[in-house]
């Protein structure tokens, strides 16, 4: 994962989650709900989480609860890996949400049927983009 830079007159980059780290949660969520193990292809592993930082890069309007909508389409509809690609574009999309300040609070059953929606093509980005935000607030900053 990769920290926000600090760069001045650029967009404030915020946290992302790299390909590595891709295969990680990917390993991670195996280890706990069961499935086969391995990549269908490396070429869409590598483009799911390229495509949320490239849109940050160069859309106006981008925001994080868009770039988590494409980092679990990415996965989710890439479906890079052999099985598992459900469970690990929401892991992913949900773990770049609260990296960037934003707690996920819809019910697990919710979440599946979203990520499912979004699996079979009856919601698209911009539609799953839309039930996050319902489903996600922005974290309360400590004072302190």
């Amino acid at each position: 994962m990769t920290r926000p830079s600090g760069r001045r007159g650029k967009k404030k980059e915020p946290s992302s989650i790299e390909e590595l780290d891709a295969l990680t949660i990917h390993d991670r969520v195996l280890g706990f709900h069961g499935g086969m193990k391995g990549t269908r292809d490396q070429g869409l592993l590598e483009s799911a989480p390229a495509r949320p930082r490239q849109y940050h890069s160069y859309s106006k309007s981008a925001d994080i609860i868009e770039m988590a909508a494409l980092y679990t389409s990415g996965i989710v509809r890439n479906d890079p890996f052999l099985d598992g690609n459900k469970r690990t574009g929401f892991v992913i999309g949900i773990l770049f949400l609260e990296l960037n300040g934003f707690d996920f609070i819809a019910s697990e059953e919710d979440a599946a049927l979203a990520v499912l929606a979004l699996a079979a093509g009856t919601v698209d980005e911009a539609g799953y983009a839309a039930w996050l935000r319902e489903n996600s607030r922005r974290q309360k900053r400590s004072q302190g």
